[in-house]
């Protein structure tokens, strides 16, 4: 039988697991307008601990190597980002003004397509119903100025919005400070506070590590490559705002089964279908070939194929999470959707190994 003495500890639990419950959701609610700083601070910290501690047994000194560790970070991805930041916000308005001005107009391009198509072309698109192409061209031209509108726009607020920027980038810094120095002991006291087994919190330790590495490491390098190859072939072709389409191709890069041949391949086919056959075949093969290829080469070496998730659970988990989280959720999207996988693998191991008769993980 319960008697009263039974019943007060019981009570004095739940009460605890309600207050530390309590606590949480407001230590969340109380970061979450700097989420972004926390985010990258610990992605960054991850990411460059290997440099810290390479750095940590040449000085000897936690503070200095750390110090060191950011000094790399500007140099090698503040600054360079911050110059093509700067390129996209000029290339951006130049874009901006010509579309509102009338003077840039898909309409046009669209027009001179329809006008070199051959006519076996033409009465295969008037067999399938889209007999009226001057509505077609006119809705398709619409929509291309609305969108170029709408990015040049969104690179023009992103340029702007500078005050939040710098503040969310200074505290950021300013945590990874400590994150590099502290890290190790942080996240031992995170695994000790965790009401798991210790094989349990190690597999979720190594996924969540191996997967910041491999969103950040592996897949803003490849799009970062792929955004570059892009722009200078954009570049080398004469074509307007080439910063401005590889800044695209980059983020279009971080979707897998989509890419930049958004970008590239509708170039290519307005190449080709305006008489510019050399300049259209030759981007097709270049897309293909150098801008096509980096995934599939680089991607393997930067991040491991034993830490890739498949593609379409990459895929949706991306869309799903920019949608929920905006741009933080490329990193956030596939970081639950591998964390939902590791746990899931975990409730099937312990269903085939049973309490008492577990393996390691």
């Amino acid at each position: 039988m319960s008697g009263p003495g039974k019943l007060v500890p019981a009570l004095q639990n739940r009460s605890f697991l309600c207050l530390l419950a309590l606590v949480t959701v407001a230590f969340i609610w109380i970061l979450w307008p700097m989420m972004s700083a926390v985010l990258w601070g610990v992605a960054l910290a991850i990411v460059f601990q290997p440099l810290y501690r390479r750095l940590l047994r040449k000085t000897r000194r936690p503070g200095v190597s750390a110090g060191l560790t950011i000094l790399v970070i500007l140099l090698l991805v503040v600054l360079p980002l911050t110059y093509v930041m700067g390129a996209l916000v000029r290339e951006a308005s130049i874009v901006f003004e010509m579309v509102k001005s009338g003077q840039f107009n898909f309409s046009t391009y669209v027009a001179q397509i329809y006008a070199a198509l051959p006519s076996w072309l033409l009465e295969l698109l008037q067999r399938l119903g889209l007999h009226d192409l001057s509505n077609l061209q006119q809705k398709l031209g619409s929509a291309l100025n609305q969108g170029s509108q709408f990015m040049a726009t969104k690179a023009l607020g992103f340029g702007q919005d500078t005050f939040d920027f710098l503040v969310s980038f200074f505290v950021m810094l300013y945590l990874l400070f400590f994150l590099l120095r502290d890290g190790e002991q942080l996240s031992l006291r995170i695994r000790d506070a965790l009401p798991l087994q210790d094989s349990y919190k190690r597999q979720l330790g190594e996924k969540f590590r191996t997967v910041i590495r491999a969103t950040v490491k592996g897949n803003i390098v490849v799009a970062v490559i792929q955004g570059a190859l892009g722009g200078f072939a954009f570049w080398v072709l004469d074509i307007h705002a080439p910063v401005l389409w590889a800044v695209l191709m980059a983020f279009l890069s971080l979707l897998p089964a989509v890419g930049a041949a958004l970008v590239w391949a509708p170039v290519a086919i307005y190449l080709l279908a305006t008489g510019q056959i050399g300049a259209g075949i030759g981007l097709i093969l270049y897309g293909t070939l150098a801008i096509g290829l980096v995934d599939n080469l680089l991607r393997p070496l930067l991040v491991g194929k034993d830490t890739k998730m498949p593609d379409y659970v990459v895929l949706l988990s991306t869309i799903g999470g920019m949608a929920v989280f905006g741009i933080n959720g490329f990193v956030i999207g596939p970081l639950i959707a591998a964390m939902f996988i590791a746990v899931w693998d975990i409730v099937s191991v312990e269903r085939r190994y049973p309490v008492g008769n577990q393996r390691e993980g």
